[in-house]
């Protein structure tokens, strides 16, 4: 097939939709598909030229949303360029992540006329932006064949004012590029690390955790932090850290992907305190394939990829009395730590994304066969209205 994955975020920053479509990208290319991205992109042409797959509408603007930042282009900028690149390439499936945004690919949707696949990533405590734009949204959404959710939580959000039939389908992990073991990045010593992994955003509730922090490091005193990720809070997380005297507690900033497996398969728990607004738990699937036990906020998105007690430990969000007891209950048991950590790589296993590609996959065909199946039946409505009409005229010639 001939595919087309759009998204509507900045291309070569990094986020959990640009990896999603990145890595479906890479899947179906291994399986003999042509495959495009169509994306904004804050990088220059030139830097694109190694990926002429990649297609670059549109400028980038930062805007705030969902307690985060996201870089995307605005509506139905590059539209002349989206319309001739959809009539040159004739794709067969043109599959759009959040398509009811107003980006890029609502921009594309408007104008595709293959067959058009919609995937909902986003949840949140509201969606006023669908409430207040659901009447100019609505027709676009009916040109939708096919609707994914990458889970309950997203698939509700969405529901609430576009309900339809969605199928299911989560976001996927690279399992053996964490499950593997890897040379440690520090010589083997005494100390148990916390791991944290995130942008430093408010929603991802690191506050919580080192709220929690004074209290982990007097009952385990041989526990050490590591807060592994970037953003405009990373200077004054240091500097508050700083300023309590807490050699324990480590900011790397953003790593490189190899570090990154290196540090979840250093640590002797992970941590994931955020507050809410996630519709998945996909640090949670990476901590679980390299195989490390899990303390974490009780939201549905996470809810959604793992069961208290049996992968790691769920807590109250924004408590971090509860936060602490959990860090210190597992830094303090070794074998519970093992007996969560091996149940964990099982779970993450399911989410290997040669697994998920082939569901995706599944689900263009079914939705191209149910697409053809009402245009054969429209065309054979059509043949017996069209010789009903020709015997009329056949009586009335007579």
């Amino acid at each position: 097939m001939k595919i087309a994955l759009v998204s509507p975020y900045d291309y070569p920053y990094p986020g959990g939709v640009t990896e999603h479509v990145r890595n479906l990208a890479e899947q179906f290319r291994s399986r003999g598909h042509e495959v495009h991205v169509i994306a904004p992109s804050s990088s220059d042409r030139a830097s694109l030229e190694a990926m002429p797959w990649v297609h670059r509408v549109g400028r980038v603007v930062p805007v705030s949303a969902n307690g985060s930042v996201a870089r995307l282009n605005p509506p139905m900028q590059g539209y002349l360029q989206v319309k001739r690149l959809l009539a040159y390439q004739s794709f067969d499936i043109v599959h759009l992540h959040e398509p009811m945004m107003p980006s890029l690919p609502l921009t594309v949707l408007r104008h595709s006329q293959a067959i058009n696949i919609g995937t909902f990533h986003a949840y949140g405590r509201t969606n006023l932006r669908y409430f207040y734009t659901k009447p100019m949204l609505r027709p676009q959404f009916k040109k939708l064949h096919g609707r994914i959710a990458v889970s309950r939580p997203a698939r509700d959000f969405v529901a609430q004012h576009f309900p339809a039939d969605y199928r299911i389908i989560p976001n996927g992990i690279e399992y053996t590029r964490f499950a593997t073991a890897r040379m440690p990045i520090e010589p083997a010593d005494e100390r148990l690390d916390v791991l944290f992994v995130g942008r430093l955003e408010k929603r991802k509730g690191l506050r919580y955790l080192l709220r929690a922090w004074p209290r982990v490091r007097l009952e385990r005193p041989e526990a050490r932090l590591f807060v592994v990720g970037g953003g405009r809070g990373l200077e004054s997380y240091r500097r508050w850290a700083h300023r309590q005297g807490w050699s324990d507690v480590v900011f790397t900033g953003h790593v490189s992907p190899d570090e990154l497996v290196r540090r979840y398969q250093a640590a002797a728990v992970f941590c994931a305190p955020s507050t809410g607004q996630e519709s998945f738990g996909i640090v949670l699937l990476e901590a679980m394939a390299a195989g490390r036990p899990l303390v974490a906020s009780q939201i549905p998105g996470y809810a959604e990829v793992m069961t208290d007690g049996r992968e790691g430990l769920l807590v109250p969000p924004e408590d971090a009395q509860a936060l602490a007891a959990a860090l210190i209950r597992l830094l303090g048991d070794a074998d519970l730590r093992r007996r969560l950590g091996a149940r964990g790589r099982e779970t993450a296993r399911a989410y290997d994304w040669p697994l998920v590609a082939d569901r995706v996959l599944a689900y263009y065909h079914e939705t191209l066969d149910v697409q053809m199946s009402i245009a054969d039946a429209g065309q054979a409505r059509f043949g017996r209205v069209r010789r009903a009409a020709s015997g009329v005229a056949h009586l009335l010639a007579r």
